[in-house]
Formats: structure tokens, sequence, C-alpha cells
């Protein structure tokens, strides 16, 4: 009986062989009784089952049977005692029953078992599960009652499953193979008889083998390895008789087996011999038929990137169905290999033909298939490069006719960049062309002839034309465009210019207008005296001269504008505001200039004045100054002081004034102090004038007296 046929009793767990063992090496049978009621009739075939494992020495040493009553009731632990008695009376040698914590009617189950002892041939022990270990070693029990040895029931059903499946599977095998190659022996004897026994094994003979080593494995494995926890553990005794069972299994397996092989190499290579004659035909007969015409109707190219494309799918449908036959081919000829290299001298020769025979229709087909590809893709290349080539013509023509409007300078730099790159582009490109038109024209001129083994000349005059105009063509077009690019740069550069001369224009407008604010916040100096004076004179004469020349520049520039703008018809561009803001700024300077120069010399007139007479008043301070003079000082003074505080009026009414109110108070402030001098000195001078008359008046009364003492002198001595 195999496990199989009670599969679903024997996954219920109803008793199993843990692999343990008693004090005198008996196999524990361990019966876990549940708190359901327990079928004897699936107990009983499970209990057949087991002890039909085990060999008939095992069965001498007795079994020891554990019944787990812990979840039971006491009327079935009793039935399955006593069934021990009808299933296997002599193999048991001790019954240990596991009772509950809340056990049974002591009384009544000592009497039961104490009245059916010598009946039953066995004996039979009441035990808790921790008081186990006096009856059997720790390790000799499963988890459930305390010990450490290890057991899965459903791991041991499934090595059990594969062991009577080997079982089955090799032994039928073994009895499939004897016959097939006792039969091919018989027909190797007698050639001419027909084969009636070519049928296959029920079994994949491979796989069985694999199962077979893989059972065998997992037995030596389990056998030699101990257990995680480092305790000895002892393999199952049904493991220990399966496994030479199973090497002798395998032995026998691939003795048939290897010459199984044998049998099916020869019958293959009878076979095969067969097959390749009539393919070897089948495949050089469509070759040098259907294939070569295939062939020979394709000569074209095309004259467009979407024609080349047309032809080349064309030509892998011819591709494809050749492959179909190239595989052939291959396949062919490896059987070929195959039975040339397997050495018999009989079929060595014909063999030899064939292949060479296929080899030199297939390879000769295979160039010419390879040819017309590389043919058709230099093609599709070449139409491709000329379609670019054309897009790229177009795009540069088109930037060519369209109007030139950049905003500024660096736009006509990049436009022109732009212009060169895309023609430096189309040159590479023809070049590109002119490469792919030759090698497309000298594949052509070699070409071979498709007919093998003959000389047939194929006409390529209409495609070599038509590659030729290709490349003309595109010289024609590229040559046009490189003249409007001529042109077209010539103008963009005098562009180029105009915006020059208007920026730098724009810059001379910006360089017066700092002049003109230079002039009124920094030029507001009048000088401490008459030589400063010259000094800042001559000094403004130049700044005068540096603003001529730009306002001069700009003006210069601004013409030049008008002259490129007329060169380039583009009218309409014009100075703009340029021009009115160049001369407004220039009227704005000059206004500020003229009244820059006549402060100037208002201060000089005034510091020259004034010098003079403070230099005569110290040098000849008895000499008297004419009061005119004084004066003069006084009016020039008042006169530039109440200059100081009028604004520069623009032409446009707009007003400004020179410097900060504190620079012209600190010019003011010297003027005044120079005045102040000046008029201590004509105070000093008044007052020694005035001193003088007095003098002057006192030496005349003097003078006066003098002569009234002397007349009555004379009248005396003329009385007398």
């Amino acid at each position: 009986m195999e496990a199989t046929a009670i599969l679903p009793i024997m996954k219920k767990r109803l008793a199993f062989l843990s692999g343990g063992k008693d004090r005198r090496s008996g196999l524990i049978l361990t019966i876990p009784l549940c708190s359901e009621q327990t079928n004897m009739d699936e107990l009983s075939a499970t209990l057949g089952y087991l002890l039909s494992i085990p060999s008939e020495k095992c069965k001498a040493r007795g079994f020891t049977v554990i019944v787990d009553g812990r979840k039971s009731q006491w009327n079935i632990v009793k039935t399955v005692v006593l069934m021990l008695q009808n299933v296997i009376p002599a193999e048991v040698s001790l019954v240990c029953v596991v009772k509950p914590d809340e056990f049974w009617d002591k009384k009544v189950t000592h009497f039961c078992f104490w009245k059916e002892k010598d009946r039953l041939g066995f004996e039979v022990i009441l035990v808790s599960a921790n008081k186990l270990t006096r009856y059997i070693e720790p390790c000799q029990l499963t988890e459930e009652f305390g010990g450490s040895l290890v057991y899965d029931h459903i791991d041991w059903l499934n090595k059990r499953l594969v062991f009577e499946k080997f079982t089955r599977e090799s032994t039928s095998l073994l009895d499939e193979l004897a016959i097939i190659n006792g039969n091919e022996k018989g027909n190797r004897q007698d050639k001419e008889r027909a084969t009636d026994y070519n049928f296959l094994p029920s079994f994949d003979p491979e796989t069985v083998l694999q199962t077979g080593h893989e059972l065998l494995s997992e037995l030596q494995q389990r056998r030699f390895n101990g257990s995680d926890g480092g305790v000895s553990w002892s393999p199952m005794d049904d493991e220990l008789l399966a496994q030479p069972q199973v090497m002798k299994l395998l032995d026998s397996l691939r003795e048939q087996y290897t010459r199984y092989q044998e049998v099916c190499r020869q019958r293959s290579k009878r076979t095969q011999l067969e097959e390749i004659q009539q393919k070897v035909m089948q495949v050089v007969n469509w070759l040098e038929g259907p294939g070569t015409e295939q062939l020979r109707t394709q000569g074209g190219i095309g004259d467009s990137i979407r024609a080349s494309q047309a032809l080349q799918q064309k030509h892998e449908e011819i591709e494809s169905q050749h492959s179909e036959w190239f595989a052939v081919y291959v396949e062919l000829n490896q059987q070929i290999a195959a039975l040339l290299n397997a050495g018999d001298e009989e079929d060595l020769v014909e063999l030899k033909g064939l292949q060479q025979q296929l080899s030199d229709v297939c390879y000769q087909q295979a160039s010419q298939l390879e040819f017309r590809q590389n043919i058709l893709q230099s093609a599709h290349e070449f139409h491709a490069v000329a379609q670019d080539l054309s897009q790229q013509l177009d795009g540069l023509l088109g930037m060519l006719c369209a109007d030139v409007a950049p905003a500024d300078g660096s736009a006509i730099q990049q436009t022109l960049k732009h212009l060169e790159e895309k023609l430096k582009s189309v040159a590479g490109t023809l070049q590109g062309l002119r490469e792919k038109g030759q090698v497309l024209l000298d594949q052509m001129s070699n070409q071979a002839s498709w007919a093998y083994g003959k000389d047939v000349t194929i006409e390529n005059k209409e495609n070599v034309e038509h590659i030729q105009g290709v490349m003309e063509d595109m010289q024609l077009r590229k040559q046009r465009c490189e003249d409007m690019v001529d042109v077209r740069r010539l103008k963009m550069l005098q562009m180029v210019q105009l915006f020059k001369c208007e920026e730098d224009a724009a810059q001379a407008v910006e360089w017066l207008s700092e002049l003109l604010e230079a002039q009124l916040k920094t030029h507001i100096r009048l000088g401490d005296d008459a030589q400063e004076v010259k000094s800042l004179l001559e000094k403004h004469r130049k700044f005068v001269d540096v603003a001529q020349s730009t306002y001069d520049y700009g003006r210069q520039l601004l013409q030049a504008t008008v002259v490129l703008c007329q060169s380039l018809r583009c009218t309409t561009r014009c100075s703009g505001d340029t021009l009115p803001r160049l001369n407004r700024v220039w009227k704005q300077f000059t206004v500020t200039s003229e009244e820059r120069v006549h402060r100037l010399e208002m201060a000089s007139t005034f510091h020259t004045a004034a010098e003079k007479i403070l230099k005569e008043r110290l040098e000849q301070p008895k000499v008297s100054t004419d009061f005119e003079a004084y004066e003069e000082v006084e009016a020039v003074g008042k006169s530039l002081l109440d200059r100081l505080t009028v604004p520069v009026v623009y032409p446009d009414g707009t007003e400004q004034f020179f410097g900060s109110p504190s620079d012209m108070a600190s010019s003011a402030e010297h003027v005044r102090e120079k005045m102040k001098l000046v008029g201590m000195k004509k105070l000093q001078q008044e007052e020694e004038e005035e001193e003088e008359q007095q003098l002057q008046q006192q030496q005349h009364q003097e003078d006066e007296e003098e002569e009234g003492g002397e007349k009555p002198d004379e009248a005396a001595s003329a009385n007398s």
C-alpha cells in the first residue's frame, strides 16, 4: 500500500513514526488523540501503512506506543489500546497512555487494564506527560511531550510521497526501457523488418533521474546532519532503508537510460538522413528558382528617400522569405555536421556532397542579398543626405529672402554668425552628399551578376544619371545661396556700421551731457587772485575744446548714419532724437560756458584792480591812489556778487545754478573779504589825506601868523 491511496487520512496525523526509539532501540509509534471522535477504520488504515514501512529486523525489536489521551475520553483511549492488540499484538512491547491533568477515575482505569493485561499481551501504563522521560529519553521524544526531537509530519509525508512516486515511476520506466532496447537490438539484426516498437517511455527519464538524485541527496543530508540544538539526531528507519533502494534503482535506471539514448541516437540518425536529403533539395530548388527570380527583378534605387524606403521594405520582405530557407539551411548544416561526426563510413560521401551543394547555393544567394541590401542602404543614405541638404538650402534661402530688421549690432552679428554656420553646414552636407554618391556609384559599377556562375551585365545608366543629376543640382543651388550670402553679408556689415555710428553718436551725447553736468557741479571756483583766475580761464578753454570735439564727433557720426541709410535704402531709419538731443545739450553747454567765461573775466578784472590798489598801498604808502580805482573795484565786486546769485537760463527757458548754494556762498565770501580789505585801504587813505590836509592847514596858519608878526616890526622900523 502507498501513501497516495490514503493521503487524506495520512494528512490527519492520526498516528506517526517520529523516528524516536525507546531504551530497547525499538521504534516509538505515537497516536495523538484529539477531542473529536476518532475514526477507528482510518486509524487502523494509518497504523497498517506505518507498520509496513520498517524492516522485519526493526519490527523484531518491538514498538513503544504513546497514546496521547490528554484531549480525549477514557472510552476512546480504551478502544485504541484494545485495537492495538488486533493490529500489532506481537510487535508492541509497551503502551504509554498519557493521561490529562484531570484524570479519569483511577479505579476504573486501573481495573480495566489490569483485567485485560494477560489477554492483551503487552504492558499498559498510565503516565503524565512530564514523567514520560522515565521510560523514554527526552531526545527521543517530540516537542509536544517535552522532548527535543524535531518532527514535521507534512514534511515526512511529502518525502514519503516523493520516494513512493520515484519507486513507482523508476520501476515502470525500467521495464519500458528494457522492452525498447531489446526490440531495437532485434531490428538492427534484421534491417529489413519493420520496426513496430518505436514508442516512447511513459515517463521522462531525465526527470525521473533528477527526482531520484534529489531524493537521495535529501536522505543522505538528513543522515549526516544534526539538529540545530546540537543534539545528535538519528535518522528514521524508513529513511535508512530507502537509501540503498534508491541507489539501486538509480544505477539500473542510468544503465538502461544510457542504452536507450544510444538506441534513440541510431534511430534519429536514420530518420535524419532521409529528412536531410529531402529538405536539401527543397532549399536548393527554391533558392535557384523563385529566390533568384525575386532578386533579378529588383534593380532600382529610387529617386527619393521615400522611394528608397519602399524598396528597402520590399527587400526586407524578400529577405524574410529567404531567412526562412536560410534557417532551414542552418538546421540542415548542423544535422549534417552531427552525422559526419558520428563517423559512419557508408554515409560520409553522400552527406559531404549534400553539404557542399547546399552551402554553395546558400552562400551565393546570401551574398546577392547582402549586395542588394548594401546598395539600398547606400541609396537611402544618399537620398537622406540629399533631402537634408535640400531642407538646409531652403532654410538658408528663406533667411536670405526675408527682410533684415535687426534691433542692434549684436543681433546683426548673431545673424551673420548664423548665416555663416548655415553656409558651413551646407558645404559640409554637400561634401557628404558627394561622398555618399561616389560610394553608391562605385558599388553599382562593381555590381556582380545575379546568376550563379554567369557574367551578366546589369544596366544602371538611369540610376547613375539620377545620382549625378542630384549632385549637380545641389551644387548649383549652393552656389546661388553663396552669392546671396555675399550680398547679405555686405548689407549686414553696413548695418553694423550704421548701428555703431548711432551708438557712438548717442555716446557722444552722453559724454557732452556729462561734460555739462561736470561744468555745473565742479567748475565753480573763481580763483583767489588774478593769476589763479588766468589759470582757470586756460583750463576752461581746454575743457571747451574737448566739448567742441565731442560735439563735432557726434555730428560727423550722425552725418555718416544718413549716408549709410541712403546706401541701405533704409528710409524708415533716421537719427531719431539723437540730433535734437545733441544740439540741445550743446546749446546748454555753450550758454553755461559763456556764463562761466563771463564770471571768470569779471573775477579777473576784480582781482586785478584790487591787487593793484593793495600793491600800491603796500609799496608806496605815501602816494595816494585815485579814488576812481576804489570805486571801480567796488562796482566790479558788487556786479560779480550779483552775478553769482543769478542762474544760467537756457534757450528752452530752463534754469540751472553753478554748484550748490554753499559753494556759491564760499566764492562770494572770498570776494567780500577782498572788497573789505580794499575798503579798509581806502578808509586808511582818506584818513591819511585828512590828516595831511589838517597839517597843511595848520602849517598855513602858522605861516600866516609868522607873516603877521613880521609886518608890525617892519612898520616900527619904518617909523623909526
